[in-house]
């Protein structure tokens, strides 16, 4: 029976994806709790800066491997410290996070595809 494996390349990009995956859940939670602080007439401002600190990191995270990735998180920074409606603000937001969510998905299928190696196991004799 052969199984698939990742090369090294193969390991350290999904390494990365996983990160980014914790990190987009971290997001996530803070564009869900901006929207509940709206619905209940709360102020949103503070829900901007803490999105802002969270994403940097995850910026600097993809920047060097997914560029395109670390571009959308830099997308949701510029939406969450603009001004403007807050609904619209918010449901840019919740869309940002799901785009986000399928580019991970699909980097995480191309790495798949492209850096797999399958290993046949050698029969062990008892």
């Amino acid at each position: 029976m052969a199984r698939t494996q990742l090369t090294a390349i193969g390991t350290q990009l999904m390494h990365t994806l996983e990160d980014a995956a914790t990190h987009l859940q971290r997001l996530h939670g803070i564009v869900e709790k901006m929207a509940m602080a709206h619905k209940f007439q709360q102020p949103t401002a503070p829900f901007g800066q803490q999105l802002r600190r969270a994403a940097a990191p995850l910026v600097g995270m993809l920047k060097a491997q997914y560029s395109f990735l670390a571009d959308q998180v830099s997308g949701l920074i510029l939406v969450a410290t603009r001004g403007g409606n807050e609904q619209r603000k918010v449901s840019a937001l919740r869309e940002g996070v799901g785009q986000l969510r399928s580019a991970l998905e699909i980097a995480t299928n191309k790495v798949y595809e492209q850096h797999a190696v399958e290993e046949k196991e050698t029969p062990t004799e008892d």
